[in-house]
């Protein structure tokens, strides 16, 4: 375990490498003994900062839904991190590359929450329940530290969040089998990749259910109106600036946007 002062001095680190879009040593090289409360912790520090300089928490993400994910950064279960109200947009965004250190983009579902959610004991159904609306999303990911990375290192550097956008359909929870949504991924108009929602733990909603668990064991939970990425359905893709991107969703609509 780390003391309070490295655990600030390592969230400080990443609000400089994040303005300054220079990535720092991994925090496993300079802080060997840290563990996964730590990298929370750094996370939870990392955050404060964001919101004193006015950001504000607009929801949660989750990371390593895929089996093969968890088995490369050797975990058994997901990792989670927060949406940043400054790292919003819209479908048809025109976004600074610049902004982010080595950008890519993943395919994903949005669940915005209709009531609060909070555990212990929840499961799909209830995510289903609480949940107003779904939204096709795309997540952008960034690192704010070199790589090769370990666990620790992505979780503290807020599960590598970097933007989130939404649009195409807004549908309701039971408007479709949201299992099977299909989705693919074209820059510069050729398809990149593709995949269906199931991939995700079988079943959308089953990574929220996870996270709502989680939140509950630190005392925090889902809140009424905020979003969640439920994690990726296909492999991330690379980005710099002057691509153009598509993401087609079938039935539930498209989003794109182009990076300057």
């Amino acid at each position: 375990m780390l003391t309070d002062e490295e655990h600030r001095a390592a969230a400080q680190s990443l609000l400089t490498a994040e303005e300054s879009r220079v990535p720092i040593p991994q925090l496993s090289k300079t802080y060997p003994q840290i563990e996964l409360e730590d990298a929370y912790r750094i996370q939870d520090l990392w955050a404060e900062g964001r919101i004193a300089k006015g950001a504000r928490v607009a929801g949660h993400k989750i990371g390593l839904t895929s089996r093969a994910m968890q088995m490369a950064s050797k975990m058994t279960e997901p990792d989670y991190g927060r949406i940043l109200d400054d790292a919003l947009f819209n479908d048809g965004a025109q976004i600074r590359a610049d902004l982010f250190i080595k950008p890519r983009l993943e395919v994903e579902l949005a669940f915005i929450m209709g009531e609060d959610l909070e555990g212990p004991s929840t499961r799909i159904y209830d995510v289903m329940r609480a949940t107003e609306f779904i939204v096709p999303a795309l997540e952008i990911i960034d690192y704010r530290t070199e790589v090769p990375r370990a666990i620790t290192d992505t979780i503290a550097d807020n599960a590598a969040f970097g933007a989130i956008v939404v649009g195409g359909r807004v549908i309701r929870p039971m408007d479709v089998d949201i299992r099977w949504i299909g989705a693919t991924l074209s820059k510069n108009g050729i398809i990149e990749e593709s995949g269906v929602s199931a991939a995700v733990m079988g079943h959308p909603a089953a990574g929220i259910a996870w996270l709502v668990n989680k939140l509950h064991a630190v005392g925090g939970k889902l809140e009424k109106g905020q979003i969640v990425l439920a994690g990726s359905f296909t492999r991330p893709v690379d980005i710099v600036a002057g691509d153009v991107i598509q993401a087609d969703y079938g039935p539930i609509g498209a989003l794109g946007v182009s990076f300057l």
